[in-house]
């Protein structure tokens, strides 16, 4: 997770979008949050952390604080962030499985890590988990670059909750969130795109914002070839600090954006897409969990638990040491001489105060 998160004094963020708004003559609808989990037992443990208090700006998490953060391992190697939905259910980005995409046996190349909160140093909390089944979003980068970009993981064996191993609550599909709403990502990817690795989980507290102010900062390359033309869609969200600019970066891909709503932490995003990490930093770019809500539920549902007969003898959790080719994070290609003059000028102006 790229980006520096040392507070700086200036503008507030509502006068940032007042002034991108007057800038860019967009206008930002009030939108409400309505959440209604399906799986009422579920819902009494998901998004419920022991760490109930203030959280504040910094680059280290502390244990406990985002129990539903996994690692996917490829091979024995984290590649990408993940987030557990349920027991035995787990999300993350569809383009973390593009190496092994066209094999039948995807599943036997991967497994998930739970109850981390440094990846070099597992407690006894932590848990290797084998991986049953993996589902690729069957629209994935077909109707548009990057579209549908989320994956659903079958876990062989149900995770046993505790303070550190819960899931984050899935919102309902009809889930709707005021512009500027405080999030989270967490997550173990590169500190700067130079590839400098974390030691213990990252977290950074972003905004969300509106498609299409976000769409200004991701104009397409001169004379593009469709194939590197990627828009902002519906089924995606985009989030920053712009004053203080935490990034998604390389080994991010796949991890949560997650929202404080009705007294729970919900899944909004899935960590999808972004600029390189650096300066200046541009919004970051995830999958939108609620669009995807039907798909994830109707998958579940159709799919038995995973036959332990056939699961692999459980495994001691792991001590990493490095990161599986430093991660990955889908990158579009951006020129920020195309930005319009208002957009970036906004953008360099609100990275130096």
């Amino acid at each position: 997770m790229g980006g520096s998160r040392k507070g700086r004094s200036g503008l507030g963020w509502q006068g940032a979008c007042a002034l991108a708004a007057l800038l860019l003559w967009l206008r930002l609808p009030p939108l409400s949050a309505q959440t209604t989990p399906s799986n009422q037992n579920l819902a009494e443990v998901c998004g419920k952390t022991g760490k109930t208090g203030r959280i504040y700006g910094g680059t280290r998490a502390e244990p406990e604080r985002w129990p539903w953060q996994a690692s996917l391992l490829l091979n024995g190697q984290h590649v990408c962030g993940a987030s557990l939905i349920a027991s035995n259910w787990v999300v993350s980005a569809a383009h973390c499985f593009q190496r092994c995409i066209s094999s039948p046996q995807t599943s036997n190349y991967y497994h998930i890590l739970l109850g981390y909160n440094q990846l070099s140093k597992p407690t006894n909390f932590s848990r290797k988990m084998s991986v049953s089944k993996v589902f690729v979003h069957p629209e994935y980068d077909k109707r548009h670059r990057f579209g549908s970009d989320i994956a659903l993981l079958q876990l062989h064996r149900q995770a046993a909750f505790n303070s550190h191993i819960l899931p984050a609550c899935v919102p309902e599909a009809n889930l709707h969130l005021y512009v500027d709403t405080a999030c989270w990502i967490s997550g173990w990817g590169m500190i700067t795109e130079d590839g400098e690795q974390p030691k213990a989980l990252q977290q950074a507290k972003i905004f969300t914002m509106e498609n299409q102010m976000c769409s200004s900062f991701f104009p397409p390359p001169p004379n593009a070839d469709p194939s590197d033309i990627v828009t902002v869609q519906e089924e995606m969200i985009c989030a920053a600090d712009f004053r203080n600019p935490p990034s998604i970066c390389r080994g991010d891909s796949g991890g949560p954006l997650v929202c404080f709503l009705n007294n729970s932490w919900f899944l909004v995003g899935a960590t999808s897409w972004s600029a390189p990490c650096f300066p200046p930093i541009m919004p970051s770019v995830f999958t939108r969990i609620s669009y995807f809500s039907n798909w994830i539920k109707s998958t579940q549902a159709a799919t038995p638990n995973a036959d332990l007969a056939t699961a692999p003898p459980e495994e001691k959790a792991p001590a990493l040491t490095t990161m599986g080719g430093k991660g990955t994070i889908l990158r579009p290609r951006v020129f920020l001489v195309l930005l319009s003059p208002a957009t970036l000028l906004l953008l360099l102006l609100l990275q130096s105060l």
